[in-house]
């Protein structure tokens, strides 16, 4: 059998795809609409850090004191968490608009697991997937399961619109209702011109 960390990871991986194309056909509220069952899901975009191109990446996150703070739960196999570590610059999309922003690691003990605990509370079930109760772990408890865990926090620095943002395929969704609509009216059009 495998490993049940990898299963996790992989079906996370299918989660994320799914997550992401919700946000870009502008269902990013709809995705935050139950945060104690769904989670609050933001979508964090970074630059690779070999290939230099833009990756999008789906994560939970709390918002605490005005500032982003979000996890890294795989630790630093993590993709997304090691590009960051490279390039700080970061994008997050947030169901009340996108910013630009500068991430970094909090390495204070003091801080750490208060927060840590904080994002799994906001994860709703995936910290739950995990098999990390947030809510009724100790802090000794929570300290082990999540040793490997990396905070970020995510300080915006300007308001941003434009394209490539949130919603850059809402426009699907005419082309959608359009499509459905020929598809109906059509063939009810076909059969009173034969008779």
């Amino acid at each position: 059998m495998g490993d049940p960390q990898s299963y996790l990871r992989q079906a996370f991986k299918y989660f994320n795809r799914f997550m992401l194309l919700m946000w870009r056909l502008g269902l990013g509220s709809l995705v935050n609409f139950w945060p104690t069952v769904g989670g609050r899901i933001m979508v964090l975009t970074h630059t690779g850090r070999k290939t230099g191109l833009l990756r999008r990446t789906p994560v939970n996150y709390a918002l605490v004191d005005g500032e982003i703070y979000c996890v890294a739960g795989f630790g630093q196999i993590a993709d997304w968490y090691r590009n960051i570590m490279v390039n700080p610059s970061v994008e997050v999309w947030l169901p009340n608009g996108w910013w630009a922003g500068t991430a970094e690691e909090v390495l204070d003990p003091s801080l750490r697991l208060p927060l840590i605990r904080q994002v799994l509370i906001a994860s709703g079930f995936a910290a739950y997937a995990a098999g990390i109760d947030p809510r009724r772990h100790s802090d000794d408890a929570l300290q082990a399961v999540t040793a490997d865990y990396r905070l970020l926090r995510i300080r915006r620095n300007t308001a941003r619109t434009g394209r490539g943002g949130p919603a850059d395929l809402a426009w699907l969704w005419p082309l959608a209702t359009l499509t459905l609509l020929l598809f109906v009216l059509l063939p009810k059009q076909r059969r009173g011109k034969k008779n």
